[in-house]
C-alpha cells in the first residue's frame, strides 16, 4: 500500500525501524492538488523513503502555512523551512493522537515505563527484544492484569500471541504448576523473551516446566506420541 498522508509515513516509518525524527518534511515545489506527500514513486513505502520528504501543506493545512509559504517573501528560508519541519512533525503527531482511544495512551503510559525501567532492569533490557505489536500485546495484557487481577489466563493469552505454535497446560488440582510447550527450537533471545513474561504475569507460588520442540507424550493424542518427539513428564 502506498503513502498519501503524513500519518501513515509515520506509522509505516516506525513499523519499519525508522526514527522518525529522522525524516525531514520539506514544502514540495512540484506537487498533486489531490496528494498530500509528494512522492516520485505513488506506491512508495516507508522503507523506499529518503529522509527528506516533500509535502503539499495546502492539501489540509493551508490556514497555516500560507504566510510561512508566501512566494514574496524571500528572506531566512532556512528558518522558515525548519519551522515547516517542526509544524509538519507537529501536525502528524496530531494526527496520530486523534485516532487513539483512551485505553491506546495507557497502553503508550506503560510501554514507556517499560522501556524506561519502572518495571525493573532486567524488563528494560528484555523489552527490547520484542517487536512493536509484541510489546503492544504486553503492555494491554498488563492494563488487563491491573484492572481484574488475572494473571494465569494474561500469562497464557500473552505467551500463546508471542509464541505462536506454544500450549500451556496448568495443573492447579494437585500443585501449582505449568507446563509449557512452546512448539519451536529453544534460542538465547526465545529463553530470554519467555523468561520476561513469566516475570511479568506468573504467579510466585507456581513452578513450571518449559519444553521447547518436543511435546510431553499425551496417551490419546496422536500428534504428541512420535518416537524421537516426546518430552518426559
Amino acid at each position: 500500500m502506498g503513502l498519501n498522508y503524513i500519518w501513515d509515513l509515520l506509522v509505516q516509518a516506525q513499523e519499519a525501524g525508522m526514527d522518525k525524527k529522522g525524516i525531514r518534511f520539506l514544502p514540495a515545489k512540484v506537487y498533486s492538488p489531490y496528494m498530500e506527500l509528494s512522492l516520485e514513486a505513488l506506491n512508495a513505502t516507508a522503507g523506499q523513503l529518503d529522509v527528506e520528504v516533500e509535502v503539499n501543506p495546502h492539501y489540509r493545512f493551508p490556514a497555516v502555512f500560507r504566510d510561512l509559504l508566501d512566494i514574496n517573501l524571500t528572506e531566512d528560508e532556512e528558518l522558515r523551512l525548519t519551522l515547516f519541519d517542526i509544524l509538519i512533525h507537529f501536525l502528524a503527531e496530531l494526527d496520530l493522537m486523534q485516532g487513539m482511544n483512551k485505553r491506546e495512551f495507557y497502553i503508550r503510559f506503560v510501554l514507556r515505563d517499560l522501556e524506561a525501567g519502572a518495571f525493573g532492569e532486567r524488563v528494560r533490557e528484555r523489552i527490547g527484544l520484542f517487536d512493536r505489536e509484541e510489546k503492544e500485546v504486553i503492555a494491554a495484557a498488563l492494563l488487563r492484569m491491573y484492572d481484574t487481577g488475572e494473571t494465569l489466563h494474561l500469562l497464557r493469552s500473552t505467551v500463546s500471541r508471542i509464541f505462536r505454535r506454544s500450549t500451556i497446560y496448568v495443573n492447579s488440582e494437585e500443585k501449582d504448576e505449568m507446563l509449557f510447550y512452546i512448539g519451536q527450537r529453544r534460542t538465547e533471545r526465545g529463553l530470554r523473551k519467555l523468561e520476561l513474561l513469566m516475570e511479568l504475569f506468573l504467579p510466585v507460588r507456581y513452578r513450571t516446566e518449559v519444553y521447547w520442540d518436543c511435546h510431553v507424550g499425551i496417551i490419546g493424542a496422536e500428534d504428541t506420541m512420535v518416537l524421537d518427539r516426546i518430552a518426559m513428564y
